[in-house]
């Protein structure tokens, strides 16, 4: 499917597989390799982000894609994103759903709102929130029927 039918359809949390349809070459090229991962991966949906008009030229509608996390002692070093735009020549896919009843951590900002977490349930959450210091951010029940049954709250780090 086409990064289009991702931005109209994918649910935030939702684990993208994306190729630009190459087979994988061996791994004692790592150049060639090296630039395969770089177009064939997967990673959880994070943000949608709408067309954004500048005075010269329209950005095309985008989305990012949280890849991974590098850590040290339980120390999050550098977070791996990769934002790939609605004309993108790759092939995306879903591989995989949030389950009902997981819980979403969103925070909203700029205009778009952004996938911070994915927890088992609402517990976990509040949990995570307290952790990590987010005060702003809101919780929506994967599933509910009005899509924001736990939505709104904010908790205070």
């Amino acid at each position: 499917m086409s990064a289009t039918t991702i931005l109209d359809t994918a649910p935030l949390g939702a684990l993208i597989r994306y190729t630009d349809n190459s087979p994988k070459p061996p791994a004692r090229f790592t150049k060639k390799l090296a630039a395969w991962e770089r177009s064939n991966g997967v990673g959880r949906l994070v943000k949608k982000e709408p067309p954004r008009p500048y005075p010269t030229w329209t950005a095309p509608a985008s989305f990012t894609l949280h890849e991974g996390n590098f850590s040290s002692d339980g120390v999050i070093l550098v977070t791996i994103m990769r934002t790939h735009s609605a004309d993108s020549a790759l092939t995306f896919e879903v591989a995989e759903e949030p389950q009902p009843g997981q819980v979403r951590v969103l925070l909203d900002f700029g205009g778009c709102t952004e996938l911070l977490h994915l927890a088992e349930s609402v517990t976990a959450a509040e949990l995570w929130i307290a952790r990590e210091g987010y005060r702003n951010a809101r919780l929506e029940i994967v599933g509910s029927e009005d899509g924001d049954r736990a939505g709104n709250a904010e908790f205070a780090a």
